[in-house]
C-alpha cells in the first residue's frame, strides 16, 4: 500500500504557530470532519499543528479503500506518514499497529467513532494549558533537543559522599 496523494497545506502569513509550542496529531477520517476509521483501513489522515490557543491543518493523506485483513504491508506507508506527529486518533487500532506507532513515537488513541475533530482539538488544547496527561508529556519531552551540558553544574559542584 503506498500513499496516492498529499495534500500540504503553506501558511504564508503572519499566523504562525510557536513551533516550541504546537504538536502535530492526525486524525484517521473520512469525512475531514470525524475519526470514522480503523487505523490500518484508514482511506486518510488529517494532520493538524494544535497550540494551547489555535490550530491548523497542515496535511491531509490519502491511501484509498482498504480492507482490515491483517496485511502488515498496509501499516508501513501509514506509519510513514504520520512523521513529526505526536498522536493518531482513531476508532481502533490493531496490536501489531500499535507497537509500531510507539517505536516511532506516535501515541494511538482510539476514540467513539464519529467523535468530532474539533472536539478533539478542543480537549487537547485544554490538556496543554491545564498540564499534560502522561503520555502527552512524555511526547513533549521527547521533541526537547538534548542538553549536552546539562551535567555541567552539577560537575562544577563537585562530588562528596
Amino acid at each position: 500500500m503506498t500513499l496516492e496523494r498529499r495534500l500540504k497545506v503553506m501558511n504564508f502569513g503572519a499566523d504562525t504557530m510557536g513551533s516550541e509550542t504546537a504538536v502535530r496529531v492526525a486524525f484517521a477520517t473520512g469525512d475531514m470532519r470525524h475519526v470514522d476509521q480503523h487505523f490500518g483501513a484508514a482511506e486518510s489522515f488529517a494532520i493538524y499543528a494544535i497550540d494551547p490557543e489555535r490550530s491548523r491543518l497542515e496535511e491531509v493523506t490519502q491511501f484509498g479503500r482498504l480492507d482490515m485483513d491483517g496485511n502488515e504491508d498496509k501499516l508501513t506507508a501509514k506509519i510513514a506518514a504520520l512523521a513529526g506527529c505526536i498522536a493518531v486518533y482513531c476508532q481502533a487500532v490493531g496490536a501489531s499497529a500499535v507497537n509500531q506507532l510507539r517505536a516511532q513515537g506516535v501515541q494511538p488513541i482510539k476514540v467513539t467513532a464519529g467523535t468530532p475533530i474539533a472536539d478533539l482539538i478542543g480537549a487537547l488544547q485544554e490538556e496543554l494549558r491545564a498540564g499534560p496527561s502522561a503520555w502527552l508529556a512524555r511526547a513533549l519531552e521527547a521533541r526537547q533537543p538534548r542538553d549536552g551540558q546539562r551535567f555541567d553544574a552539577m560537575e562544577s559542584e563537585g562530588w562528596s559522599e
